[in-house]
């Protein structure tokens, strides 16, 4: 009778484990499922429009994507430089911006701020989501907003004077 009942307590410790060990296993994938999504989430750099509904960030200074050429000049007036698709300004020593187009309508959007002085804050651009860092201490952030075709970047350079990057472009699909 005894080695009986040492086997069953036997197979009911083991059961015991196999439950504990099925237990940790199924909450150990859950976390990890949950920590991946989370990861696309904060350091993803793209996100669909379902994700984000509405575009943070879609002008600068008036000017937006798929404006007329003469449009955007009337909101920004006259250029430093201007061409045929290109117009470079120069609205004081921390800030600058050029305008492309293409077929005569806005297709990118590039500000540069030197220090970053006057630049919006980067949630403001790209949403609440961490910038990407990278190797030599530079950070950026890109969202395509595909529902719109345009996608939106918020680059900060390394180095003593940084300079910070905000680009509006038409998606090329």
């Amino acid at each position: 009778m005894p080695d009986s009942k040492d086997k069953l307590q036997s197979r009911v410790v083991k059961f015991s484990y196999l439950v504990v060990c099925s237990i940790l296993v199924l909450v150990g994938i859950a976390v990890a499922n949950g920590q991946t999504q989370s990861a696309k989430k904060v350091n993803g750099t793209k996100f669909h429009s379902e994700q984000v509904q509405q575009p943070l960030y879609r002008e600068y200074r008036g000017v937006r994507l798929g404006m007329t050429m003469e449009e955007a000049r009337a909101k920004l007036g006259a250029s430093q430089l201007r061409g045929d698709d290109l117009d470079y300004y120069i609205f004081s020593t921390s800030e600058t911006a050029q305008i492309a187009y293409k077929a005569n309508k806005v297709v990118t959007i590039s500000v540069d701020y030197m220090e970053g002085v006057g630049a919006p804050d980067y949630k403001t651009v790209v949403g609440a989501g961490m910038l990407l860092e990278r190797p030599d201490g530079s950070s950026y952030r890109m969202v395509e907003y595909d529902a719109e075709s345009f996608w939106v970047s918020y680059n900060k350079s390394a180095g003593t004077v940084p300079v910070i990057t905000i680009t509006l472009q038409v998606s090329l699909k």
